[in-house]
């Protein structure tokens, strides 16, 4: 069952970006559990298993490097079975040429002689380096920090952000990796914007943003974006947040959760930000900050101590935004 889930999750991902219904060279996605239907394990090793020999397998270089630190049965057949799934791509769908990173590359030529062996044909493999960041580690699912296409294990905000935040010297090669702009395109841009990468990192964040994410949810990420860095986004802004972007503000600022009764019957913003949230440490912290005009409610200034929050402050029925100075914002959720 998790199996099928994650094939039905990367399907999804992947129909975002090719386009897999129509057209006569419309992307076709398979499923590699089909050409091993009704095969079992001697089946696999006779009829797949003697095309190679040993010492072709151990002369691959991603093999020959873990021979002296152990490698398992399982890693060392893996290529086999990379090499007939080529073999069954080639002849169900005229599938002549695989791609994959510089790691895969033992893998593909392994499928490219099962095809020369077993069908006297000619197959062909391309492979791209290994992508890397400036301080050489690896930018790929195995380091800190990475990113998933999945909304639920990256939000698009936190996408986007991480292409806006992402080193100076990363930006050249990002922006022709993960951009579809031309050479000349690029190379104008850089010329256009020398000396600001962060008008380049903008680019590169939008459009990559867009294409993984689509349009309504780049806008979405614009507007939290407005929120959460720009001083002159008002009451009014807030309130054009829908419950969707407010709960991704939620997700990236101090946010605490306070009794639904409590705000319904009224609470006074001096008890709420002090004693109800921890916003700040004490009543006389929370009335001094509020005699010096720095606490705001739903970004509206509060002007006295004997102000309070009520039901009719809620945000789509649950939030509340509190901001002590310009830097310190807060998301209340109501329960």
């Amino acid at each position: 069952e998790e199996l099928e889930a994650n094939a039905a999750h990367q399907e999804a991902q992947i129909k975002k970006l090719l386009n897999c219904e129509e057209g006569e060279n419309k992307a076709i996605l398979a499923n590699n559990l089909a050409f091993y239907e009704g095969m079992n394990v001697l089946d696999f090793l006779r009829d797949v298993g003697k095309t190679l020999t040993v010492n072709y397998m151990l002369s691959k270089e991603s093999v020959a490097k873990r021979l002296e630190t152990g490698i398992s049965f399982t890693e060392f057949s893996y290529q086999l079975l990379q090499a007939y799934d080529f073999q069954c791509l080639f002849q169900q769908y005229g599938c002549t040429v695989q791609m994959g990173g510089s790691d895969q590359w033992g893998n593909i030529t392994s499928g490219t002689e099962f095809i020369r062996r077993n069908l006297g044909e000619k197959a062909h493999g391309v492979t791209t380096p290994l992508l890397t960041k400036s301080d050489g580690t690896k930018f790929g699912k195995s380091e800190q920090g990475n990113i998933w296409l999945d909304p639920e294990l990256t939000s698009p905000y936190k996408f986007y952000q991480f292409w806006i935040n992402c080193d100076d010297a990363d930006l050249p090669s990002f922006i022709r990796y993960f951009t579809l702009k031309s050479r000349e395109q690029v190379e104008a841009e850089e010329r256009e914007h020398a000396g600001n990468p962060q008008a380049l990192k903008r680019l590169l964040a939008e459009e990559i943003t867009r294409r993984v994410h689509g349009d309504e949810a780049y806008d979405a990420v614009l507007r939290v974006s407005e929120l959460l860095f720009n001083p002159r986004a008002n009451a009014e802004f807030l309130k054009g947040l829908s419950e969707s972007e407010l709960s991704t503000v939620a997700g990236e600022i101090p946010h605490f959760t306070v009794s639904a009764d409590l705000v319904k019957a009224g609470v006074p913003v001096i008890d709420l930000i002090s004693e109800h949230t921890g916003i700040v440490k004490s009543k006389g912290e929370a009335r001094r900050a509020i005699q010096g005009k720095a606490v705001s409610v739903n970004k509206v200034k509060v002007e006295s101590l004997e102000e309070t929050v009520g039901a009719d402050a809620l945000l789509h029925g649950k939030f509340i935004m509190i901001e002590n100075g310009k830097k310190n914002k807060f998301i209340l959720t109501v329960e």
